[in-house]
């Protein structure tokens, strides 16, 4: 057929070069990309009849069409196809968030950062918040590695304030996350009450991450100050020495504290110092003997340094009876004798080493009313009371402890530590060692951290003590040591020391023989050290920074006294033995005594 002529074959060009009318008619798209505009294929022409079917000639990459949206019947790319070309290559197809998955989203950021803002698709911001977070993670690990090797580092003020002013940064970004988390998800495509929902929850999140960190940096700030108001300077005229971190106790091989339970009622004047016990730690292993010295031990010797010596040169005996615990009280009601106020704690420490032939190099008190008030603020303890325990007034007036295994709260024991009804000071002293047990196993670190307010008001008011906060870092490997060393104790008490006419040559000698015990491999855990037994031991034990016989209590200072010297002289009337609770029994390990 003539190409010049009308109506020839659809799939002809004609004669001009132009596509046939019919070509023209339906294949106008198909022809307009076809690779020869001029010579359009018959394919081509069949292909383009279908403008919603591009073929594979009518479709090229990166011309705009999608292949799975296609394009409209004006030929015109659809909306997900412009969103591709307009990120310059193919579109993402991820599920809509609802209100429920929004909110979860934004609550798994405050775990794990950056995971809200992957899902919005941003993710350079996820990443790069992920990885800050692994980092910190590291960083507090590295950390807790090197306070479990040296945890009194814990303990030091710029250790302290570091972490309050890191809890508080932690408290501001962990707020701007959760916001920033909850913004990168887009809340404003869901529907307005999910908006107004999912709001609410986000700004709920953003207080509700602050609260912990506030909760840390409140409870150091706390801790800080108890350390700072405990630890404080005494103004006794003394000067302590300094700290060296190299060598914190100056070369000593032993320390020696005093640990003193105070009583300061209000019905009485001044200190009554009821409970005395020197802690003498050996340094290096940890090992301590605990001696023990009963209130009533009469007439005790003051060395040549102290003012004491001058004014009782024959033994303390205020009053006519003389009694230990009245030490603290004289010293602190006569500051004219001893030279200056708030003397008292120095004038027992001289009095007990000297007893002892020991330097006392630091005292500890606890006031037994801000004891009480701590056993309320722990939940009380739970103690087997062997047999009922009357308490109050000359004759248990005021309330009676029943015997059996019960909880108690911080009046009820103090005076089950306390009370002398039909009992005695050594009955009293054994009540006071189950109380000691029983607060150390009861009291877990979770149930301080609880109530770590409350502990913290009432240890406030409760302990005095000279040690410097300096040493305070090095205190705790050595309790640390302690803790896993033999731990002996030795009690003054009847018939192995009659208070009431003390051999003063017979206590040094038995405290120089337990400190030797010690050392040595034998003997086990919380057992007594055996007063007269030699230990066979060629070990050689320095009680002291000073040699043993400066300090002796003797009226001939010795440094090892003679036998017929160490035997209890004779009283008349008295009786050494006489005492409602012997001390020759074998000795019990707390868990018997107490029935723990």
């Amino acid at each position: 057929m003539n190409p010049s002529q009308p109506g020839g074959n659809p799939g002809q060009p004609s004669g001009t070069g132009q596509p046939s009318g019919d070509a023209a008619g339906h294949g106008g798209d198909a022809a307009q990309r076809g690779p020869n505009t001029g010579q359009p294929s018959g394919a081509a022409g069949r292909t383009g009849g279908n403008a919603g079917q591009p073929g594979a000639e009518a479709s090229r990459p990166g011309d705009g069409t999608d292949q799975r949206g296609g394009t409209g019947s004006d030929g015109e790319p659809t909306g997900s196809a412009r969103a591709a070309a307009a990120r310059g290559g193919a579109p993402r197809f991820t599920p809509p968030l609802t209100t429920a998955s929004l909110i979860g989203w934004t609550a798994l950021s405050a775990v794990l950062p950056g995971a809200a803002h992957l899902r919005a698709g941003n993710r350079r911001t996820g990443i790069a918040l992920l990885a800050t977070f692994g980092v910190v993670l590291v960083a507090l690990v590295v950390l807790a590695l090197h306070l479990k090797d040296n945890a009194g580092v814990a303990l030091r003020g710029s250790t302290l304030t570091a972490v309050m002013v890191g809890a508080a940064v932690c408290a501001l970004a962990w707020f701007t996350l959760v916001l920033l988390s909850f913004v990168a998800l887009r809340p404003q495509r869901l529907p307005q009450t999910g908006q107004v929902v999912s709001g609410i929850v986000a700004g709920v999140l953003c207080v509700a991450v602050m609260a912990p960190f506030a909760f840390t940096a409140n409870t150091i700030r706390t801790a800080n100050q108890l350390l700072d108001d405990v630890l404080a300077p005494v103004n006794d005229g003394s000067t302590p020495a300094p700290v060296r971190a190299e060598d914190p106790w100056n070369g000593r091989k032993r320390v020696n504290f005093l640990l003193v339970g105070g009583d300061a009622a209000g019905n009485r004047v001044g200190v009554r110092t009821d409970s005395m016990t020197v802690a003498s730690v050996n340094v290096a292993t940890g090992n301590t003997v605990l001696f023990s010295l009963p209130r009533n031990l009469q007439y005790v010797r003051f060395p040549p340094s102290s003012p004491l010596r001058k004014v009782f040169p024959n033994g303390f005996n205020d009053e006519g009876q003389g009694l230990l615990n009245s030490v603290w009280y004289y010293a602190d009601n006569n500051p004219q004798v001893m030279g200056g106020k708030n003397r008292g704690a120095q004038a027992l420490k001289d009095a007990i080493g000297y007893t002892l032939g020991l330097h006392i190099d630091y005292y500890a008190m606890v006031d037994m009313y801000g004891f009480a008030a701590l056993i309320d603020a722990v939940g009380g303890l739970k103690i087997r009371v062997e047999q009922d325990v009357k308490w109050g007034g000359k004759f248990g007036t005021a309330g009676t402890i029943k015997a059996g295994y019960r909880t108690l709260n911080g009046e009820e024991v103090l005076w089950y530590g306390r009370s002398r009804v039909d009992s005695d000071d050594f009955s009293r002293m054994s009540r006071q060692r189950c109380v000691i047990g029983a607060l150390a196993q009861q009291v877990t670190p979770a149930t301080v951290l609880a109530n770590f307010n409350r502990i913290a008001t009432a240890a406030r008011h409760m302990f005095r003590t000279d040690i410097p906060r300096d040493l305070l870092e090095h205190l705790v490997p050595l309790g640390m040591k302690v803790r896993n060393a033999k731990i002996t104790s030795l009690q003054f008490v009847p018939p192995l020391i009659y208070t009431g006419n003390p051999d003063w040559a017979k206590i040094r000698k038995l405290t120089l023989e337990a400190i030797r015990e010690s050392m040595t491999d034998r003997g086990a855990v919380a057992a007594t050290a055996s007063p007269m037994t030699s230990t066979g031991s060629g070990a050689s034990a320095s009680p002291s920074g000073s040699t043993a016989g400066s300090v002796s209590p003797s009226s001939s200072p010795s440094a090892s006294p003679s036998p017929s010297a160490s035997r209890t002289p004779v009283v008349a009337g008295a009786n050494p033995r006489a005492t409602p609770t012997p001390n020759d029994k074998p000795a019990k390990s707390l868990s018997e005594l107490c029935g723990f």
